[in-house]
């Protein structure tokens, strides 16, 4: 390499480095700061990045947030064996993701958020909501208003318990959840596998 091209090199930590640092920095200062805690500031200071590198890629804390929870979460545990068991994976996935470290905390605070703000609303469905609902649609056969229903049945039943007790869901209850979602979910709507996608 010649000094002209290395020379030509852009200093600093490749993208894919920075986002991983920021994200876990992120999650570690909701973890001990909370939610309303965690302002782009300190965390900045905690990934160890100017402020403006984190608005040059997120335009708002709530965006950055959002990229965090799909990068926490990432793909759903969806395998295709049976309904019930991609059912029952999916819900026990999420019951983990949430009782991780600073999780629950960012997921709940960026919800309340966006009650208000439109455009916060708008990237939360786009990046977060939708890739898991239609990966859900296409292994459950299901339409859209059915999967959405069974999102916000176990995400907000989830978030709930956490508000309100400042900890996960125990296990036990994890169980008593999946049991009763299936009862409901477990069979086709109608009987039979619906085709309807949006």
């Amino acid at each position: 390499m010649t000094p002209a091209a290395a020379s030509a090199k852009p200093p600093g930590r490749p993208r894919a480095g920075i986002d991983a640092a920021v994200f876990a920095a992120t999650l570690d200062t909701v973890h001990q700061l909370g939610y309303a805690g965690a302002t782009m500031d300190r965390i900045a200071a905690a990934a160890g990045v100017a402020k403006t590198t984190l608005y040059r890629r997120w335009p708002s804390k709530g965006a950055l947030i959002t990229d965090c929870l799909v990068d926490a979460f990432g793909p759903a545990p969806l395998k295709g064996v049976s309904r019930d068991e991609d059912l029952t994976s999916s819900i026990r996935w999420i019951a983990a993701k949430i009782g991780n470290p600073g999780v629950g905390a960012a997921f709940a605070g960026v919800f309340v958020d966006a009650v208000n703000d439109l455009a916060l609303r708008d990237i939360l469905s786009t990046r977060l909501q939708d890739p898991y609902r239609i990966a859900l649609q296409d292994a459950l056969g299901e339409p859209e208003d059915r999967v959405l229903l069974f999102i916000d049945i176990v995400v907000g039943t989830l978030l709930h318990r956490m508000g309100m007790t400042g900890a996960p869901m125990v296990e036990a209850d994890v169980t008593a959840l999946v049991e009763m979602v299936l009862r409901y979910f477990g069979r086709p709507r109608g009987g039979h596998v619906s085709t309807n996608r949006r």
